[in-house]
């Protein structure tokens, strides 16, 4: 395995924001970064970009991947969603693989091709390959390690999730697909277009687990024109009853609460809480979005920034989780 490592670059200045509030940046000496690196493997190589909190000082932080949406770029994503401003204030690190031309043409993810739906094979074994490298690189907390992403990007993130339970704690998908909702370019079109309808294959389900056992929060448009939104309900329907297992039934609750964002979109929340009321998956339903970012920036593309804030709530969500065992 060749890697080159992250490597520095003027970093801009950053406007921090919290989960679920955005709010002034904290005053730091130690500026924040934003660099470059590029991971190989038997795989595959990618390039990343990885930011890097004024806070850290070797003590270990947690680590978020982002996976961009096809025509996407990570500056593009980071932009968008403004991670790296939250990432500031929250104090973690955050990664952004990038997808190349050579590998899809519209700079998507391939979720929908067999061989990158599989542990150790194709880019999930370079994503996961990234990951554990900045891990080696870097003070992370190896029990708070999370993947998420937009469209293709979200659909790679339940892949991972799905491949790879025992490196990451939790999911964030925003405008994905379920795992395995399409095994090649005809299908994938038809499970955007309409919603996933293919079933669990005795192949799938030797090679990885045929639903996510990872908490999961989804973000989806209900006027999305790319990704059918049904693909968030059923992520959350292959989601929530294994994230559930070993709770009785009696003690699954599930917390519904309608919204309006100021001057923006209403929005339907729906919690799936565990014994402990702790969310273990949460479905987000923006009403009069479309295929885009809820709460994102212009500066970025696919995003709508009268839906509520998808990059706070995905925080709040993901760092509210952590690994039973870690790595």
């Amino acid at each position: 395995m060749l890697s080159r490592p992250p490597v520095p670059e003027t970093a801009p200045t950053l406007h921090s924001g919290t989960p679920g509030k955005r709010r002034a940046g904290r005053v730091s000496t130690r500026p924040s970064q934003f660099l470059h690196g590029t991971f190989q493997c038997d795989a595959g190589s990618r390039d990343y970009r990885l930011f890097v909190p004024s806070c850290y000082a070797g003590r270990p932080l947690p680590l978020i991947i982002m996976l961009h949406g096809c025509k996407q770029t990570p500056e593009d994503f980071a932009a968008g969603t403004a991670m790296n401003e939250a990432a500031e204030a929250a104090g973690l690190l955050v990664a952004y693989p990038a997808q190349t031309k050579a590998a899809n043409r519209m700079q998507c993810w391939n979720w929908f091709q067999d061989k990158h739906q599989q542990r150790g094979k194709g880019e999930p074994a370079i994503i996961a390959g990234i990951t554990r490298e900045i891990m080696q690189q870097y003070a992370i907390d190896a029990h708070r390690v999370y993947v998420a992403g937009l469209s293709a990007g979200g659909s790679m993130a339940v892949v991972m999730g799905n491949t790879y339970p025992d490196l990451y704690a939790a999911v964030g998908v925003h405008s994905g697909l379920m795992y395995r909702g399409a095994d090649n370019a005809y299908s994938a079109i038809f499970a955007m277009q309409r919603g996933a309808r293919i079933k669990p294959t005795p192949a799938t389900q030797v090679s990885a687990p045929a639903t996510p056992t990872l908490p999961c929060i989804v973000f989806h448009g209900e006027n999305d024109r790319t990704v059918h939104p049904d693909n968030g309900q059923l992520i959350i329907a292959h989601s929530a009853p294994n994230s559930l297992e070993g709770h009785p039934p009696a003690q699954v609750e599930i917390m519904v609460r309608r919204g309006q964002v100021d001057g923006g979109h209403a929005y339907t929340q729906t919690a799936y809480l565990d014994q402990e009321r702790v969310p273990v998956a949460e479905h987000w339903l923006v009403h009069g979005s479309g295929h885009a970012w809820s709460g994102g920036q212009v500066r970025g593309s696919y995003t709508d920034g009268k839906g509520p804030d998808a990059t706070g709530e995905m925080l709040r969500f993901l760092l509210s989780h952590s690994h039973r065992s870690g790595p």
